[in-house]
């Protein structure tokens, strides 16, 4: 006997997939992303988030126990962060190329779109805050990518960052694909116990204190309001960023949507992911943040 299935079953089925996907492309948003693991997030469903702050007072060192002092004015900043731009990606699955192939379209194109919004959710936000550091830094000629470079290049990020209270949180540094070959050389042969370590075990996430973040080339880039930085201009090419974790906001309200539903004059489904975005440097702590040239 075939099976019925009401419209009532229908929804519940719909229901479920959609919280399922939903949940799977939260993880896996939430493991891939890079902007997620060096950056706080923000996941509240508010526009604005705002951050104020004071002026920095100056103590002074009495001459002798005077017991006295002046009154000094101070200024507050409202520093805020507004959700500005969005990415979405959409397409559709006709019904005969789900019916009359074993391959599952659906969960494919499901998979395909959670890349391409990982892709580009983590490149938007990675170049705002190449963008919003304060300090800057350009390395020797040859960048990451010569050896001999790579010990002073971080020596020197160190300094930058170095004396604040907050540099005692973990420091991260994102680089591109292309500029490992110098780091893996530089620690290859660096001391028994760093280069034992490397030449065992490949390529590993921490030195110096730093948590290394490797993402592909093409990641830094220069763009004016393009499909790829939305409402944002960016000036990244040939940068890297380099911090304190935690020093920046990235705003995700509502996490990522995911879509299925027909459409009206075509067989099967169409499909679409969504996720709104706000990034803000704040300027309390955009010191704390490095915008690295490579020379």
């Amino acid at each position: 006997m075939a099976n019925t299935f009401t419209s009532a079953t229908n929804y519940e089925m719909t229901f479920w997939g959609r919280k399922y996907r939903l949940a799977k492309l939260d993880t896996l948003l939430r493991k891939a992303l890079v902007s997620e693991k060096i950056c706080t997030v923000d996941r509240s469903q508010g526009k604005y988030i705002n951050s104020p702050y004071g002026s920095q007072p100056t103590a002074t060192v009495n001459t002798s126990l005077l017991g006295t002092y002046s009154p000094a004015a101070y200024t507050v900043t409202d520093d805020v962060l507004v959700v500005t731009d969005e990415v979405v990606v959409g397409e559709h699955v006709y019904g005969f190329e789900s019916a009359l192939n074993k391959f599952d379209f659906i969960n494919n194109r499901f998979d395909e779109q959670a890349n391409a919004v990982k892709t580009a959710i983590d490149k938007w936000n990675l170049n705002e805050l190449c963008g919003g550091g304060n300090a800057t830094y350009t390395t020797p000629a040859g960048g990451f990518t010569t050896a001999a470079n790579v010990i002073p290049i971080l020596s020197n990020l160190l300094s930058k960052v170095a004396g604040y209270e907050n540099s005692y949180n973990s420091l991260y540094l994102v680089i591109e694909n292309t500029d490992l070959p110098g780091l893996i050389q530089a620690f290859g042969a660096a001391g028994f116990s760093t280069a034992d370590s490397w030449l065992k075990n490949g390529f590993i996430g921490n030195q110096m204190g730093i948590d290394f973040y490797i993402v592909r080339t093409g990641t830094f880039v220069d763009a004016t309001t393009t499909a790829a930085s939305g409402t944002k201009t960016w000036t990244n090419s040939g940068h890297r960023v380099f911090g304190v974790k935690g020093a920046a906001t990235y705003a995700a309200p509502r996490g990522v949507q995911f879509s299925q539903f027909k459409r009206t004059g075509y067989t099967g489904y169409e499909l679409s992911t969504e996720a709104y975005m706000g990034f803000k440097q704040w300027v309390s702590t955009q010191d704390l943040t490095v915008d690295i040239t490579i020379a």
